[in-house]
């Protein structure tokens, strides 16, 4: 098959993650693929080595007429078989211009149904396939009334070989932060602002903290809470040497390395996990919330543990069962086989062929009951 991927977004976002593994899985599965990107964004440079030919192009919002005409000049290059959206701004020129030329359309949404009512209603319908990353999000959809055969489900892909356990690299980033290497790290990657857990989690490591001492916490990551996130850390001297804090980074494939277990403590509702899907392909456990989409990101009690949002003691209590190594082991062990297994990129893109070729049957077939076509 032939795709055009049109993903103009200029942030690091799990959707803009999730872009650049499935167009790169496509190439690797033997397809075709096009993409109309911001230029010198993050999606463009992801794309840089990856087989995937690149469009210089950009939606400032839904009315752009340069972003149109930079869509148009890559169908005329490209010729696709399918559109492919990943962002909201970008989801109505595509369904139109999917119209207009006689291409089907396929979208992703990796958010639960925040889209305006108009949107969320009829886009599901008007694409020949959109796709929720998770079977909480599809459920969302759902309840809005948008009807099941609508909207599918195909979960983020990861790469699998760029995630993957590299112990030199791990012990290479404890080593430059000054983490002794037979330490037990306690990670978390992410937004840091107080819906997504950081403050109960804080908790529950210092406590680990005080009945551990081989314990440390590696916090990667930026947001409207990393200050207090670090105040607070600092405000307890008798484990502040304990925590780290590295900022933002857009590659935390290192860091997952050095990481014992991450922690996926989210109070407010996720659509997915893609953090856990990465941690987990390189061979790391996952402690995480069991909320939303996030318990579809992992298998309980093998590669990682569920627990109740918000819930220090559980919390503690987990972070210390995973300071044996004997249980780390083990889970790690699982964690990278079942996201080979899951959500390796050429089992998704396998996946979503599979979908649109069955969108395209179904069209071939509703079109000779209708007259449209002769039947094969």
């Amino acid at each position: 098959m032939k795709f055009l991927f049109v993903g103009t977004h200029h942030e690091n976002t799990g959707a803009a993650t999730h872009f650049v593994a499935l167009a790169q899985g496509l190439v690797e599965y033997g397809h075709d693929v096009d993409a109309v990107l911001l230029r010198d964004a993050l999606i463009w440079q992801g794309l840089a080595a990856s087989g995937v030919r690149r469009h210089a192009g950009r939606f400032r919002n839904v009315l752009d007429p340069h972003g149109y005409a930079a869509v148009r000049r890559a169908i005329r290059e490209s010729r696709p078989d399918w559109l492919v959206g990943n962002f909201g701004k970008e989801y109505w020129p595509l369904v139109l211009l999917g119209r207009s030329h006689g291409i089907p359309v396929a979208l992703f949404r990796h958010r639960t149904p925040a889209m305006k009512r108009f949107s969320a209603c009829f886009l599901p319908r008007l694409a020949q396939r959109f796709f929720a990353v998770s079977r909480h999000a599809r459920e969302a959809y759902l309840a809005q009334g948008v009807p099941p055969h609508a909207v599918q489900v195909l979960y983020n892909p990861v790469n699998t070989a760029l995630f993957r356990p590299d112990p030199a690299r791990g012990r290479a980033v404890r080593l430059a932060l000054g983490i002794p290497d037979d330490a037990v790290v306690l990670g978390y990657a992410g937004r840091m602002h107080g819906g997504k857990g950081i403050f109960p989690l804080l908790e529950a490591a210092q406590q680990a903290m005080r009945a551990e001492p081989r314990l440390h916490c590696l916090w990667v990551g930026d947001g409207p809470d990393a200050a207090a996130l670090r105040a607070a850390a600092a405000a307890m001297p008798d484990t502040a040497a304990r925590h780290h804090f590295t900022g933002w980074s857009d590659d935390t494939t290192g860091y997952f390395s050095s990481f014992s277990m991450l922690a996926f403590p989210s109070l407010a509702t996720e659509t997915f996990g893609r953090v856990s899907i990465e941690a987990q392909a390189c061979g790391i456990p996952v402690l995480a919330s069991d909320i939303g989409g996030v318990p579809e990101s992992l298998s309980p009690g093998e590669t990682g543990r569920l627990l109740p949002p918000g819930d220090v003691p559980a919390w503690r209590q987990a972070i210390l069962d995973l300071c044996d190594e004997r249980i780390r082991d083990q889970m790690g062990q699982h964690a990278r086989s079942f996201v080979q297994q899951h959500f390796a990129t050429d089992v998704i893109a396998a996946r979503f062929v599979a979908q649109l070729a069955e969108a395209v049957h179904r069209a071939d077939s509703a079109a000779v009951h209708r007259g449209d076509l002769p039947a094969r």
